[in-house]
């Protein structure tokens, strides 16, 4: 462990301060936007833009950092995002916010695909596995510690909206200060849907379904929150739960995976998921179950995130990983931008109000698991001795993330996997 920190650390502290600024402003811009009597709806648009950005510069940013070299891709693409954090509270309306969301998404997908890719490089064989840990609790950690930071000024002013935009142009100083030599880029091109869907049936419909559920939690909470009538700390709280319940159930659930029929684990996560979205459904209006369904929310959507990658890789051949990501992680993003917009529907007044944030939630985690109940029935399950082992990840991750990941899964014993 002392070994990433010493070789990683500038990059694992600029990645720590992208996401705290990351998770402030997506929090912040759910609260001020009710302040400023923006819809449901069209908080709705400004939610799902980011996922449009994302997508696009999961594609692009590959080919953008062979041309001019990690380092001028990680500060532009920050200084970009810098500059629109401050944008926001001048021009507060929903097509600007809208706007603003696409060149964010697209800005921080960029940068997390040069960061992974620099942690990858960083890493050796005795390493990786402790390397992507820390890397995914360095970005927990951060959303979470930005929820704190809402208190800190005015969600009416521009207070946190500058607070945000000076982590961002902060956080690229140590990777530019620091003496690590940049790496070599090299990237697969992702593998036709049409092979994904025959190999993992299970994989594409599951990481289509989380899609939505992921961008609707990770969108649209704040927005939820604001609407319900919660103060901006228990919204802070509300949210910081999400992703508490994501760091503490990935390791379990992941030792669990590796010892049990992998779809079967799916089933029964994705049933407690939607059982805690049900739960705030019904009883959201009083906190403290409001705070167990939001737990039960993230504690179930990163695992399976996770879960759904290593059940395709059990289907390929080694060399095909890394291809089958990327196809992966498009059709999670393409469900991503459908998520926030369909549950913005949902809160309008007329049908559900804000509980129906909770609605889409439950729909597709009951929806993912009755689809893989129905693939149980088949295909025969792969031995639990011949199944891969599944390496944490995180849903904001890139295909460079998951590349990070499947090299754990290859070259570390099951054991240090699932306790790395």
């Amino acid at each position: 462990m002392l070994q990433v920190l010493s070789s990683a650390w500038a990059l694992l502290l600029g990645v720590g301060l992208l996401m705290v600024g990351n998770g402030l402003q997506g929090t912040l811009l759910g609260v001020r936007g009710n302040i400023e009597g923006f819809s449901t709806l069209e908080m709705s648009f400004i939610m799902s833009a980011y996922f449009v950005g994302f997508l696009g510069g999961s594609r692009l940013a590959p080919e953008m950092i062979r041309r001019v070299g990690h380092v001028r891709v990680f500060a532009a693409l920050a200084s970009f995002i810098s500059s629109v954090m401050i944008l926001y509270p001048l021009v507060a309306t929903p097509w600007a916010w809208i706007l603003g969301r696409v060149v964010i998404g697209f800005c921080f997908s960029g940068v997390y695909v040069t960061a992974e890719s620099w942690l990858n490089n960083a890493a050796d064989n005795q390493n990786r596995g402790k390397a992507l840990s820390l890397y995914m609790i360095v970005q927990m950690v951060g959303i979470v510690s930005a929820q704190g930071l809402m208190l800190v000024g005015d969600p009416s002013g521009f207070d946190n909206f500058v607070i945000a935009s000076v982590l961002i142009s902060v956080s690229f100083a140590p990777i530019l200060l620091s003496v690590s030599p940049t790496p070599s880029f090299e990237t697969t091109r992702p593998m036709s849907i049409g092979r994904l869907l025959k190999t993992s049936p299970l994989g594409c419909a599951g990481m289509f379904l989380l899609g939505g559920v992921f961008s609707a939690q990770f969108g649209m909470s704040a927005v939820y929150g604001a609407k319900a009538g919660l103060s901006v700390a228990q919204i802070s709280i509300f949210i910081s739960a999400i992703y508490i319940g994501a760091m503490i159930l990935q390791y379990p659930l992941g030792w669990l995976s590796d010892r049990m029929d992998r779809r079967q684990l799916i089933v029964v996560v994705a049933a407690v998921g939607a059982m805690g979205a049900v739960l705030g459904f019904f009883l959201g209006g009083h906190f403290g179950v409001l705070l167990v369904a939001s737990f039960l929310i993230g504690g179930t959507t990163n695992p399976l995130y996770s879960l759904l990658i290593a059940h395709t890789n059990d289907y390929l051949e080694h060399g095909d990983m890394a291809a089958a990501s990327g196809g992966l992680i498009f059709i999670n993003g393409v469900g991503a931008i459908a998520g926030p917009l369909i549950t913005g529907w949902l809160m309008n007044d007329h049908v559900f109000g804000p509980p129906g944030y909770f609605v889409l939630i439950a729909f597709l985690l009951f929806a993912l698991g009755g689809y893989a109940t129905w693939r149980m029935t088949q295909r025969a399950s792969i031995p639990v001795e011949y199944a891969g082992a599944v390496s944490p990840m995180s849903p904001v991750g890139t295909p460079m993330a998951v590349e990070l990941a499947r090299d754990v899964t290859l070259e570390a014993p099951r054991e240090e996997q699932t306790t790395a």
